[in-house]
């Protein structure tokens, strides 16, 4: 068995990696930094040191790895033999791993199974965003009858790692890698810690508007109030105080839209408020905050939940309160801080909402999103 993944970053190598080399896969990493590569390439191992209430360290080996802006021959050929190809290198560049997907979907025999395309990223459906992508860049007609695409859900902190700690991957003892089966018409490959399920979008948004969104929160306070540590923000009862409001909502949202127990999603959020205040995840909020422009977009963590419950007339006072304080990202150390600050600069509170939340007037959160740009 052989899995292509591309994105050899923590997540990359401390989670999917880490759970495809479990499942007994050949793993062959793709990324374009060329530092990164030549380090996997030099060498037969890493660790993945897990933090938290039962930690241990595995240590992965057997794998490859392939610069994909140098080697696109070999990039081809790994695909074209592959079982799996999955990624973890953040939405807007999907589109840049596509033509080399596609490229590998052509080159495969006639007569192999079809390939397993999950793209493992915090955004909604973003395999679907990838296979679009792979379509625009597929010249033949039978894509369908080659490869198949998955969406997933992926849930693990990977924090900012020791500058020293080379190829070894700090992260928490918990994670959720839930995908979708019909996709697969009912046989699913064999990956432990996958959770499969029949329908992907409430595992989806559970993550999204809960840890995303809590994570965000917590950053984005913690760092107006000059704490360095999302562990340290947590423990403040002003910036934890946020937290809960903003998963309040998040939660009130779930519970309606989904059919999920109120209890059962209570239970939840706790377990993300302690994954969150784990002091052995050396995480900041100057990391988890960056940038504020993806994480206040339409159909991201805030504005998406916000905009659902302000259309099913539901209060959305914590999210709110979390949109402003996203305004107030003011960095010099992200691009995207730097950007939002000029758009609110430079462009009227209206014009400022539209082209920033994707919100317009009419809508019913639109009036009081105006008031928190208007009032930032």
């Amino acid at each position: 068995m052989k899995a292509v993944h591309f994105g050899a970053g923590n997540i990359g190598r401390g989670f999917v990696g880490l759970l495809l080399s479990n499942a007994g896969y050949e793993l062959v990493f793709a990324d374009v930094a060329d530092a990164l590569i030549d380090a996997l390439a030099a060498s037969d191992s890493y660790d993945v040191n897990e933090v938290g209430d039962d930690p241990r360290t595995t240590t992965v080996r057997g794998y490859s790895a392939i610069n994909s802006a140098k080697q696109a021959d070999e990039l081809t050929a790994a695909i074209a033999e592959a079982d799996i190809v999955t990624t973890a290198v953040g939405a807007h560049i999907l589109k840049f791993v596509a033509p080399a997907v596609a490229a590998g979907i052509a080159a495969r025999r006639d007569d192999a199974p079809k390939l397993a395309v999950m793209a493992c990223e915090n955004a909604i459906n973003g395999t679907d965003i990838l296979k679009g992508e792979v379509e625009l860049n597929y010249s033949g007609d039978d894509l369908a009858d080659r490869a198949l695409f998955a969406n997933t859900a992926v849930d693990r902190i990977v924090p900012a790692q020791d500058p020293n700690a080379g190829l070894d991957v700090t992260v928490e003892n918990y994670f959720e890698w839930a995908i979708e089966t019909p996709p697969f018409g009912g046989d699913v490959p064999d990956i432990p810690g996958v959770t499969w399920v029949e329908d992907l979008e409430p595992y989806i948004e559970r993550k999204l508007f809960t840890v995303n969104t809590g994570h965000a929160t917590a950053a984005w306070f913690g760092y107006a109030a000059g704490i360095e540590k999302i562990s340290d923000a947590l423990a403040d009862s002003t910036v934890a105080g946020k937290v809960a409001d903003a998963l309040a909502d998040t939660k009130s949202l779930i519970v309606a839209k989904h059919g999920v127990d109120d209890a059962v999603q209570s239970a939840y959020v706790s377990k993300i408020l302690k994954r969150f205040a784990n002091p052995h995840l050396p995480d900041t909020t100057l990391r988890v905050g960056r940038g504020p422009l993806r994480k206040l977009s339409r159909h991201d963590r805030f504005i998406s939940p916000a905009s659902q419950l302000a259309e099913r007339g539901m209060p959305c006072d914590g999210l709110l309160a979390a949109i402003g304080a996203g305004l107030g990202f003011d960095t010099p150390d992200d691009p995207e801080a730097v950007e939002l600050q000029r758009l609110l600069g430079e462009l009227s509170p209206e014009d400022a909402v539209a082209q920033i939340t994707g919100i317009e007037p009419g809508h019913p959160l639109y009036d009081r999103l105006l008031e928190v740009f208007r009032n930032r």
